[in-house]
């Protein structure tokens, strides 16, 4: 059993035993981890020899890598990339990469390559942000930049952003991420608090996008209805929710892409309040070419 396990990791063994993993080429191993993804392609890597040698190769990474990764490369000093290889230039660009006085960040998925991106709530238009009266600024390890803009009371209600940016083409989708009510942590629990979190049943929340090349997109979510949820057997208060604002296609890097959204809900017949806005999540979820074979096929 030994024997056969040895023979199949490295060919090395003296007895002959028939064609081995040890035998194939690594250039044909290669051809095969085009089709693989990354995670996959490393696990495969201590195979044996072949294998980690393709596994290292640039030709495999550059294939994994968004077309336009030296654009995100721009954004880092030229000193942490120059020397590296392909694959660890990937390795780089998984990591969260800081932007705009670290109120946004880029990366890459790790398993599809694909351009993703967060906007913080600090790298918005919050309306009446700077009155302590309305808004705080709260620090918490729940957020990926640290800290959340924490609504007390307001009449007037909107939140705008706009980035621009140079992604590959695919279909992205763009979505806030709010709780309703104010969290701390109490003897190491998490104790939410729920006495400022009001007026969000009264009229909805209206969210929009709209692209540079002229897409748009736009929804409205009553943000807290207590009966409703609790018939549904949601629960939104105390939790963080994904409001999905709509969709937006990038057909080509150049020129740079700008997408500007907002939420807002400004009928001044009723204040609101008690609501963390934590930032906006800028997510890949198709492919270009197989979005057109559907509508082909369509």
């Amino acid at each position: 059993m030994g024997s056969s396990l040895s023979n199949l990791n490295d060919g090395t063994n003296g007895l002959s035993m028939g064609t081995s993993l040890g035998d194939i080429p690594e250039s044909c191993v290669a051809c095969v981890f085009m089709y693989l993804t990354p995670p996959e392609i490393c696990n495969l890597a201590g195979l044996n020899r072949a294998f980690r040698g393709a596994a290292s190769s640039d030709s495999v990474w550059d294939k994994k890598l968004p077309a336009n990764y030296q654009d995100l490369l721009d954004l880092l000093p030229p000193e942490r990339y120059h020397t590296l290889s392909k694959k660890d230039i990937f390795a780089v660009l998984s990591r969260p990469i800081p932007f705009d006085d670290d109120t946004k960040e880029l990366w890459i998925d790790r398993v599809t390559g694909r351009v993703c991106m967060a906007i913080s709530a600090r790298g918005m238009a919050i309306t009446g942000i700077e009155d302590r009266r309305y808004w705080n600024w709260n620090p918490t390890e729940e957020s990926r930049f640290h800290v959340v803009a924490y609504l007390q009371q307001i009449w007037w209600f909107e939140v705008d952003g706009t980035v621009r940016f140079h992604l590959p083409p695919g279909i992205y989708s763009l979505s806030f991420r709010i709780h309703l009510g104010r969290f701390t942590k109490r003897l190491g629990r998490r104790v939410c608090h729920f006495e400022h979190t009001h007026g969000w049943d009264v009229k909805p929340v209206r969210f929009s996008l709209s692209t540079s090349d002229g897409q748009n997109a736009s929804c409205e979510y009553y943000l807290d209805d207590v009966e409703r949820d609790e018939a549904l057997g949601q629960h939104k208060r105390g939790c963080w929710i994904e409001y999905r604002v709509g969709e937006f296609i990038v057909n080509g890097s150049e020129p740079s892409t700008e997408i500007q959204w907002s939420m807002k809900q400004i009928d001044c017949t009723h204040s609101k309040g008690g609501l963390c806005v934590d930032s906006v999540f800028i997510n890949p979820i198709g492919d270009l070419k197989e979005n057109r074979k559907k509508d082909f096929v369509n």
